[in-house]
């Protein structure tokens, strides 16, 4: 919390709210945004949610600490989260501690990248976890909070502070909080923490080194083929990392888009695989500058052609959203993974 790991508490007097946050933004702990005061108080409530989570966390780089679980509540707390949200965000950090996420890399990149957290599972109900209509907007206290909690804490016990160790070029609005729910009562194909070897019952964080969400329009195709080309044709960027890197994406789509396509015959693995070949940028697409240097990275093109990712299956299909014909394409920083883990009940 305090940017001094060794600190496990702090004497700040009879600071008021606002004290509070002009001291927190002197220290180097605010993302800007209030940040909730994590009294002894608070911060037990939280410990006591996870008492019996007794797994150790890996370091957190770049600083590389070994957090102790009231430096985590703490960030929790700041963030405003409910003591119940604090499994989810424990999830959300060991799914990003996982090596092959390459946690490092994504927060030392010029790359636009944050840390994405899909939630599925029966959790995503009890904490009132936002699936459906404006799922990555405003107004849902645990999507903010909870996402928020996972930012702060790689902020403060991590070190990856703006400027210094986060070198994003422009960055995004993401990195303020990027957490969302699976609308599997919408979605016509089984859960995707059930596709990745998940029970149905088990709560289960995704998590991925994203950009933000790109909105995908269709309001005029009415088959799963035309669906399948208006998606594929917004995914095919030359800019994207994972052209000439590899590594995976998220197709989320509406409801209503995922229903046309399963009413067509369409299965996750048919779309993967339709979306893996339309979305190939032809060389005659990249600038030779950018050809020369891919040449070197041992990646070279396929028939004259580069794919967004290395196979079908890191085109991650997931169904959240309300009404509305629109979808949503979310790129990655191309050298990360997506890491699930289940969330351990208090």
């Amino acid at each position: 919390m305090t940017g001094k790991p060794d600190a496990e508490a702090l004497d700040l007097g009879d600071l008021a709210p606002d004290q509070w946050n002009e001291y927190a933004i002197e220290q180097g702990w605010s993302d800007g945004l209030p940040l909730v005061m994590p009294t002894e108080d608070a911060v037990a409530r939280f410990v006591a949610a996870v008492r019996h989570d007794n797994e150790t966390f890996a370091p957190i780089s770049p600083r590389q600490i070994v957090p102790t679980m009231k430096s985590l509540a703490a960030n929790a707390v700041m963030a405003g989260c409910k003591p119940e949200y604090f499994p989810v965000v424990l999830a959300g950090l060991r799914a990003v501690l996982d090596p092959a996420y390459n946690l490092h890399g994504t927060l030392a990149t010029t790359h636009p990248c944050a840390q994405l957290m899909l939630v599925n599972g029966p959790m995503r109900k009890e904490l009132d976890i936002n699936c459906g209509t404006n799922c990555f907007g405003q107004g849902r206290r645990a999507n903010a909070t909870i996402g928020r909690a996972l930012q702060l804490i790689l902020l403060n016990i991590g070190g990856a502070k703006p400027g210094e160790m986060d070198r994003a070029t422009q960055g995004t609005p993401a990195k303020y909080s990027y957490c969302f729910g699976e609308n599997e009562e919408e979605s016509p194909w089984a859960p995707y923490h059930v596709r990745k070897g998940f029970g149905p019952s088990d709560s289960v964080v995704t998590g991925m080194a994203a950009e933000a969400p790109h909105n995908i329009n269709d309001h005029s195709s009415n088959s799963g083929e035309g669906l399948l080309v208006t998606i594929a044709n917004t995914m095919s960027q030359v800019g994207s990392n994972t052209i000439y890197l590899g590594g995976p994406c998220f197709v989320v789509l509406g409801p209503e888009h995922a229903q046309t396509m399963h009413r067509d015959g369409l299965t996750v693995a048919t779309v993967q695989e339709a979306l893996f070949e339309r979305s190939r940028v032809p060389v005659s697409r990249i600038s030779k500058e950018n050809l020369a240097r891919w040449e070197g990275m041992e990646r070279p093109p396929r028939n004259g052609h580069y794919h967004q990712g290395d196979k079908p299956s890191d085109i991650n299909i997931v169904v959240a959203g309300g009404a509305g014909k629109h979808s949503v394409y979310i790129t990655s920083f191309g050298n990360t993974a997506t890491p699930s883990v289940r969330i351990a009940r208090g």
